[in-house]
């Protein structure tokens, strides 16, 4: 089973305008809702893969129920765990035939320690060997950052493996915790280690160190670039296809949920890397919120070097 993890949620409502006009009122062409945060995207992108998962998280109010209700349309099995608070809403403006866009994404409800304990337990009463759990995204208000080092040290514990989708100091100390996989992009990696831009070039030295800072396995996302492969025994770039990119909105997150889809199946992480590849590029090229499809990925899946 692989089991996604947002704590905070959002609904994501994306407006398309004919271009961006400063001080001025824009007339939205069309708009699109979807149910925005990392864990979800890789729900939603599996579901696309015809791959069951369990979302799970914190949602409340109205646009809680909006999620819940969203994502049990779409096929996907939820266990949510609800806060007083409401889920927050984050809005992209997208310029049309522009690969431009501008993303406003709200800090999140309050999140009190008594709603945190209630989902700890909903997360102990799940543990299972073998399964697979995405934790991702940013932290609401009163989580404390060692979140996912504490559910990171639980899953592990249990036999299961954990893959970290996050930033800054939530990233750090879930790294020192050790979990299967980490999953940083360029920018979160610099970030992480404070480099400078001319120490990015050396990229296997500061993969090495990355990689020493705790996590068991190391995938750094390059963007149309590509991505790093790091572990004790390789060290590897992987090439993403040749895509016209619409918008890399949910990119990174389909590119997790390809690696973990292939991971679940018993294939390495050096076999699961294209696959991640591919999703994300797939979700790249399509407009708006939209995920990419299994029919993308498996054409997309050939040009991965």
């Amino acid at each position: 089973m692989i089991y996604t993890l947002t704590l905070n949620p959002a609904v994501d409502l994306e407006l398309k305008i004919e271009q961006f006009q400063f001080d001025s009122v824009s007339r939205a062409l069309g708009s699109r809702m979807d149910c925005g945060g990392k864990g979800f995207n890789v729900s939603r992108m599996l579901r696309n893969l015809n791959v069951d998962s369990t979302a799970m998280g914190f949602v409340g109010g109205y646009s809680g129920q909006r999620l819940k209700a969203t994502l049990t349309k779409q096929g996907i099995n939820t266990q949510f765990t609800e806060i007083s608070g409401e889920t927050r809403t984050n809005i992209s403006i997208v310029a049309q035939g522009e690969a431009r866009h501008i993303k406003v994404n709200e800090a999140g409800p309050e999140v009190s320690k008594a709603e945190l304990a209630s989902l700890m337990k909903s997360v102990k009463q799940n543990l299972k060997a073998g399964d697979w759990w995405v934790l991702g995204g940013s932290l609401p208000p009163g989580v404390d950052n060692r979140i996912y080092a504490d559910l990171i040290a639980l899953i592990e514990a249990a036999g299961a493996f954990a893959i970290l989708d996050s930033s800054g100091e939530a990233l750090r100390l879930g790294c020192l915790a050790k979990p299967a996989l980490a999953k940083p992009n360029l920018e979160e990696a610099q970030q992480l280690l404070a480099l400078t831009d001319r120490q990015l070039d050396d990229a296997s030295v500061w993969c090495a160190a990355l990689l020493n800072s705790g996590p068991k396995n190391l995938v750094v996302s390059l963007g149309a670039e590509g991505a790093l492969l790091v572990t004790e025994q390789d060290f590897s770039k992987v090439e993403t296809p040749i895509i016209k990119e619409a918008n890399p909105i949910g990119a990174g997150d389909s590119m997790v949920a390809g690696i973990v889809w292939r991971l679940s199946l018993g294939e390495s992480l050096q076999q699961a890397l294209p696959y991640g590849l591919a999703c994300g590029a797939a979700t790249a090229s399509r407009s708006g919120t939209e995920l990419g499809s299994l029919e993308q990925v498996t054409e997309l899946i050939k040009q991965c070097k």
